[in-house]
């Protein structure tokens, strides 16, 4: 059950719903945000925001390719759900693994804010673009995805790890010369109210993204119903089609922060897009393809109708239509997408957009990705 009663003032009890969160100011301000969200449906509800530190706060001199942990934020806010100390977790969609620990499920994906990555330079480079940058500038980045695309786009310049929440990232950039411009999630810039920061916006042709990234995830136990049914209400169904296509991309390919993955979704007239590519750690070797297969978004099936065969779609893009398969049993006869359970959104929509990353990752592959990620994690390995 969750959080002890708390009484009212007519004597009643009101229950209380504890949610788990890191302790980052940016943390702290995306809680809170989800945490309105679940007050403006549930006015007669408590809730209690308990904050804590995981491995990835405490490990601040090491790159997070090279710790080998794929669970850096979210172990010890996970161990809290599991010990019943809290009731939900807030996590940002692209910290949680694609392969969640069992007993957990993510129980709701977010409506996404921007996606893409963003430049904040040093002061003294303010009105620059990376291509404008003196040659052999210092560009910091915590991302082996950013540096590898970065670099193969923008060959002047160098790329050097930089650690730290976001608050301790804009300090270094701004107080040490070592740095000329820093690249940071442009949604965290927004959440912060830092929007005036941002130099320069990152659009796919520069940079595609990370999968998950600007979209809130909530984690939560797999068997607990009640509050799988409280935190449904914040499923937006677009946000998570395109999210269980990209995770299920990055679990088919084996990625993670050890290797340089980057996706781009849309949904346009009833078609979900993924793109997807794969980089060598210095970008001088990728693949990149998209494909797209029709989804049922807001109950109405806008997509070709289901069939065996594939083919080109308009555009040269490759369209991919689901395949019928037994689904595997969840708890409570609920199924998970790539670690996510939405029994309110369309099942079909969800086993099409999972297929579509499932086959990405496969025609990836099948041209080569496994090899190029391959010596991407023994080069990083061997650092």
């Amino acid at each position: 059950m969750p959080g002890d009663a708390a009484p009212k003032g007519n004597g009643q009890k009101m229950r209380v719903i504890r949610v788990g969160t890191r302790k980052s100011q940016l943390a702290r301000i995306q809680t809170d945000s989800v945490v309105a969200m679940l007050k403006t449906y549930y006015p007669g509800l408590q809730f209690e925001i308990v904050a804590m530190s995981t491995t990835g706060d405490k490990i601040l001199d090491t790159a997070l390719s090279k710790i080998g942990e794929k669970s850096l934020f979210t172990k010890e806010l996970e161990q809290a759900l599991e010990r019943n100390e809290v009731d939900l977790v807030v996590h940002s969609l692209k910290d949680l693994p694609t392969v969640l620990p069992p007993g957990f499920t993510i129980g709701a994906v977010c409506k996404r804010e921007s996606p893409y990555d963003a430049v904040v330079f040093h002061p003294k480079h303010v009105g620059k673009t990376l291509a404008t940058l003196p040659e052999k500038s210092v560009v910091g980045t915590s991302s082996l995805r950013r540096a590898a695309q970065l670099q193969r786009k923008f060959p002047h310049l160098e790329f050097k790890s930089i650690r730290g929440n976001l608050n301790t990232r804009l300090r270094k950039l701004d107080e040490l010369q070592e740095f000329s411009a820093i690249i940071l999630a442009a949604a965290g810039l927004q959440r912060l109210g830092w929007q005036s920061r941002l130099g320069q916006l990152l659009l796919p042709e520069d940079c595609m993204y990370a999968v998950g990234q600007g979209a809130l995830g909530v984690e939560v136990r797999a068997r607990d119903q009640q509050v799988l049914d409280l935190v449904s209400v914040l499923h937006d169904p677009e946000t998570l089609l395109r999210c269980i296509a990209e995770r299920a991309f990055l679990r088919h390919l084996e990625g993670g922060c050890s290797v340089p993955v980057a996706v781009h979704t849309a949904v346009r007239d009833g078609q979900l897009y993924l793109t997807g590519g794969v980089w060598s750690l210095d970008g001088s070797d990728s693949l990149r393809e998209t494909m797209q297969t029709g989804v049922a978004v807001g109950g109405a099936q806008v997509g070709p109708a289901p069939g065996r065969e594939g083919g080109r779609a308009a555009g040269g893009l490759r369209r991919l239509t689901p395949l019928s398969r037994q689904p595997e049993d969840g708890p409570e006869d609920d199924v998970q997408r790539a670690g996510i359970t939405a029994r309110n959104v369309p099942r079909a929509a969800q086993v099409a957009a999972e297929d579509l990353g499932a086959g990405l990752a496969a025609l990836l592959l099948a041209k080569g990705a496994g090899a190029i990620l391959h010596v991407a994690r023994q080069l990083n390995d061997a650092r």
